[in-house]
């Protein structure tokens, strides 16, 4: 099986849902883009927001990551360009919803996406970001299995850290079983209010825990952020000047400046 040095690939997992892990997936993609990287997000959640976030009209969207895991089509006749220059998205639709029963009965369940991304051409892209379903069924453990590290997006609020040892536990259980080299890339607070009493412990507390995996940049509480979905595009093309905007390039400089470091 070929392995692809140059490309990284990263999870964007949280098995709480409404923390950010899709809004973090586009506009994470859209700033490694604007910095010149080639970069492919795959859409592994049957919501398929990711999708429609990049404009991929449901209407459509012909393959689907469906198609990619469980049917064996080739990664290249799934993907599809974005209007962002760079930006490549692997869409989903709700048929993805069936695919955790299917996986059950599959001697290979949780290699499939892995085994996908092997076989073809993932040389294309720097940087691969899967936006996982929001919860830790096989589709999230097929992309821990895929991944070279996991990128946790954690809302600050006050139960953040006690979901955050639940999904820790199932990345130590991948990386015994099925992706020894598996690691956390980093926890990104989002839906930071730092006027806010609880924002400011949540954090405390995770960086006491967590240390360095936990990015210096916030993603702030940002309407542009909220709003930018609704017009199929990510926040940099909707408000290149806005906090969310600012936020999601600070963060993909800081990922850049650790790959360096690590390098």
């Amino acid at each position: 099986m070929s392995e692809h040095p140059r490309t990284r690939i990263l999870a964007i997992a949280n098995q709480k849902g409404g923390v950010g892990k899709t809004t973090t997936a586009i506009n994470l993609g859209a700033s490694l883009a604007e910095a010149g990287r080639r970069v492919l997000v795959i859409d592994l959640d049957p919501q398929g927001n990711a999708s429609t976030g990049l404009g991929i009209d449901s209407a459509t969207r012909g393959l689907t990551t469906y198609d990619l895991i469980l049917d064996g089509v080739a990664l290249s006749e799934v993907v599809a360009p974005t209007s962002v220059e760079r930006l490549s998205i692997a869409p989903a639709t709700t048929d993805l919803s069936s695919a955790d029963v299917e996986l059950v009965t599959h001697e290979k369940r949780v290699f499939l996406l892995k085994d996908a991304l092997a076989s073809d051409g993932l040389d294309a892209w720097d940087f691969v970001l899967i936006d996982c379903p929001p919860s830790l069924n096989l589709l999230t453990i097929n992309a821990m299995v895929a991944a070279h590290a996991v990128l946790v997006p954690l809302q600050a609020e006050f139960f953040a850290l006690e979901g955050l040892s639940q999904l820790m536990h199932t990345l130590r259980q991948v990386r015994q079983s099925a992706n020894p080299s598996l690691r956390i890339e980093g926890v990104v607070l989002t839906m930071y209010d730092q006027r806010n009493n609880l924002c400011q412990q949540v954090e405390q507390d995770a960086r006491e825990n967590l240390g360095d995996l936990v990015f210096r940049t916030h993603i702030p509480r940002n309407v542009r952020l909220s709003e930018a979905p609704s017009y199929a595009i990510p926040v940099l093309q909707y408000d290149n000047n806005s906090k969310g905007s600012a936020a999601y390039r600070s963060l993909a400089r800081e990922m850049l400046d650790r790959q360096m470091t690590h390098a």
